[in-house]
């Protein structure tokens, strides 16, 4: 619905278009951030106590300045950011309220931290066979006080995304009352119709806006929660884990070969929904 009648928004003077600057910003992640940062944890650059630290805080801030950037721009127009046209069918599965779903975020530590009892040697992933020991060991023994504050994080999700979820459906209902009784009341005046139907899609559009930006303040949260509570190894480790996993959302071969999967895909994410 919110696609349908975003032809009713405020009129603002237009910005660059979010894609653009989405576009260089993967482009920045995969070929400017992500490389020293696997350089830094490798045998060949043993990590050092300024250089990984630097890294980690860089790819930190950069995602951090994603979600700033997704601020601003639903402050012009929110709706190319809801039902984002420019992303690929690759990436849309992932999305709740316009981006990725903040459980994500824990689910890949969880990922690290259900391999932590595995043995060293049996079964170790070949990516950290050419890792120093601080990285191949980072998440073997998480402290009690980390998993606890994992805990911590996934049970406010449980409560944020719901409530996030209940104020969009609220805003969406909203609006279909309003333009039933407006549209009722101007009884197929074109012109009266239209400008009614704009003040109700305007007021709709601003709540969603709000709702957006603090699923972004959600997003920006977990993912700062998550870098404190870590260490610098963990926290390199699953930052590296994060970006692979944006930047393969633009990999040309495995969108073609998803693309080419004849299997049908249930997927329940979807804009308003709570996804994961």
């Amino acid at each position: 619905m919110f696609k349908a009648v975003s032809l009713f928004s405020r009129k603002k003077t237009p910005r660059r278009p979010f894609k653009d600057f989405y576009a260089e910003w993967i482009d920045t992640l995969k070929n400017t951030l992500l490389p020293p940062l696997r350089r830094s944890m490798s045998w060949s650059a043993s990590p050092s106590a300024y250089l990984l630290p630097a890294y980690v805080d860089m790819i930190h801030r950069h995602l951090q300045s994603y979600y700033d950037a997704l601020d601003v721009a639903a402050s012009d127009d929110v709706a190319q950011l809801l039902f984002p046209d420019w992303r690929n069918s690759l990436e849309k599965p992932f999305l709740w309220l316009g981006d990725l779903h903040p459980c994500l975020f824990t689910n890949l530590v969880r990922s690290f931290l259900e391999s932590k009892d595995s043995d060293v040697d049996v079964a170790e992933p070949s990516h950290l066979f050419d890792k120093p020991w601080e990285i191949v060991m980072a998440w073997k023994n998480p402290t009690e006080a980390l998993i606890k504050r994992i805990d911590e994080i996934e049970r406010g999700l449980r409560l944020m995304v719901p409530a996030l979820v209940a104020r969009g459906r609220a805003a969406q209902a909203l609006l279909a009352g309003r333009v039933g009784a407006e549209w009722g009341r101007c009884e197929g005046r074109k012109e009266a119709a239209k400008a009614a139907v704009g003040e109700a899609v305007k007021a709709e559009m601003e709540e969603m806006a709000s709702v957006f930006v603090d699923a972004n303040r959600v997003r920006r949260s977990v993912l700062a929660d998550i870098v404190s509570a870590t260490s610098i190894y963990q926290a390199a480790l699953f930052l590296e884990g994060l970006s692979q996993f944006l930047v393969g959302f633009r990999d040309r071969e495995l969108l073609a070969e998803f693309e080419r999967c004849k299997t049908p895909l249930n997927w329940s994410s979807n804009s308003t929904g709570t996804g994961f």
